[in-house]
């Protein structure tokens, strides 16, 4: 019978026990994947691991909840009960309060961990710091203006930044360029990979306050984000997505690049489908042939065709990277 060792949740990892696994790797080469590490910790589980275990791992990257794995286990909501709610496990293991959980989450993980990995000093610049991210969630990176914003240099923001994005708590959308070269040069957009965290640094506390928020598109935007990253790693694959825009203005808010195709994807908070969020599709697959037809992420619930674009409710983003595709999907004619 072949069995599993698995260490849970570790925060710090001791060199006595990746000394012992290695060992017993070593000594039993075809028995794989016998030992399964996991914890939140990912800059000094990653560092210690690969340092000891080296040539003898895979890492997995585990996101919190998706949609489709609370719908999979019969849990559906609507847009804002998702945005209000997120995405952590114990808010659906143990019916816990969402305010509550992510304030802890914010204190302990972020504030606390990730502080010291970075040996932050001043707590009540980068908590502004954080605060400012999530209200530019969606929008283009501008360090320079951050950097005017909380006092500290751009270059310290900078490295902030990057430990955030290390830590699974931030994600930096790529602008889309033929030109590889560009990828890396232009500013990128901001998004959380915790819908919920965002929520908790706007100073959200009740869902109420959801459709009325003035930045209810970022939000959105941040939800479908979030969620074709976490589909992506779900399904093995690398995320290749980036957004669009031109010289001329021309912007579109995901495009997801694959076997040489460019699939336009425009993301509208918008809980009611209207004709005119597809009008833009005709420009964009005039510049370049590889684009594909477009698709509309919108805040309802109803998937379906309309003329040359695909409709898609929210919570089935999923299906745009081989999730399930839903058995209620239509097709209209204009």
């Amino acid at each position: 019978m072949r069995y599993f060792i698995s260490i849970e949740r570790i925060k710090l990892v001791r060199v006595s026990w990746l000394l012992y696994i290695q060992v017993d790797v070593d000594e039993h080469p075809d028995e794989r994947g016998r030992y399964i590490i996991t914890g939140s910790h990912q800059l000094h589980i990653r560092a210690k691991v690969s340092q000891s275990l080296a040539g003898r791992t895979a890492l997995l990257e585990l996101l919190p909840l998706s949609i489709e794995e609370l719908n999979n286990a019969g849990i559906a909501m609507d847009r804002d009960e998702y945005l209000y709610t997120g995405f952590l496990p114990r808010i659906y293991q143990e019916g816990l309060d969402p305010s509550m959980l992510y304030r802890n989450y914010y204190q302990t993980y972020v504030e606390r961990d990730v502080r010291q990995i970075a040996s932050i000093r001043n707590l009540l610049a980068f908590e502004t710091f954080l605060k400012l991210l999530a209200g530019r969630v969606g929008q283009i990176l501008n360090l320079s203006d951050l950097a005017n914003s909380t006092g500290v240099s751009s270059t310290t923001l900078s490295e902030w930044l990057s430990i955030l994005e290390a830590s699974f708590i931030v994600y930096r959308l790529k602008p889309y360029f033929r030109n590889f070269g560009k990828r890396l040069i232009k500013a990128p957009k901001l998004y959380f990979l915790e819908p919920g965290l965002v929520n908790y640094l706007l100073g959200i506390r009740d869902v109420q306050q959801i459709p009325t928020h003035p930045l209810l598109g970022g939000m959105f935007e941040n939800l479908v984000v979030s969620e074709a990253i976490k589909a992506c790693l779900n399904a093995r694959m690398n995320p290749n997505l980036y957004f669009l825009r031109d010289s001329k203005g021309l912007e579109c808010d995901l495009l997801v690049e694959r076997e040489n195709r460019l699939m336009p994807i425009e993301i509208k908070a918008s809980r009611t489908f209207s004709a005119d969020f597809c009008k833009k599709f005709s420009a964009i697959r005039k510049l370049d042939p590889a684009f594909e037809t477009g698709v509309i992420v919108y805040g309802g619930d109803r998937s379906f065709e309309y003329a040359a674009c695909k409709v898609i409710g929210f919570a089935d983003t999923a299906q745009l990277f081989g999730g399930k595709t839903p058995a209620d999907q239509q097709v209209i004619m204009k």
